[in-house]
């Protein structure tokens, strides 16, 4: 066991905080579909797709070539991406650009990268 970890050692229940709380939580299928949210950020191709998709729109071809790593893999993490609407795609002709959805996937991931950064 941590032993940095502070526990009571009461059994107290503050009844307001708690209904305070429990007033302000969302429902279940909501927590569930924001733990499903953060699972596809578990991925670290997913991670790399995502922040270069933060600096420029890419084709697959270009996220394979910066990534070293295959066509079909690429396009599989995209295709996650993309059903979690953390990416979107537009067609020029024959290429497929890819881009994040909206500036909320970038604030996310930004602030993440920030926390990390702050050891």
């Amino acid at each position: 066991m941590d032993k940095n970890i502070e526990l009571c050692s009461t059994t107290l229940i503050h009844e307001e905080i708690v209904a305070a709380v429990k007033d302000k939580m969302p429902q279940e299928h909501t927590f569930y579909e924001l733990s499903e949210f953060f699972k596809v950020f578990a991925d670290m191709t997913r991670i790399k797709i995502l922040h270069a998709l933060s600096c420029s729109e890419m084709c697959v071809c270009d996220i394979a070539a910066l990534l070293g790593a295959t066509h079909s893999a690429v396009s599989h993490q995209l295709r996650i991406l993309k059903q979690a609407r953390l990416v979107k795609f537009r067609k020029d002709g024959k290429v497929v650009y890819y881009s994040l959805d909206d500036e909320h996937i970038k604030s996310i991931f930004d602030c993440g990268l920030s926390h990390i950064s702050e050891k």
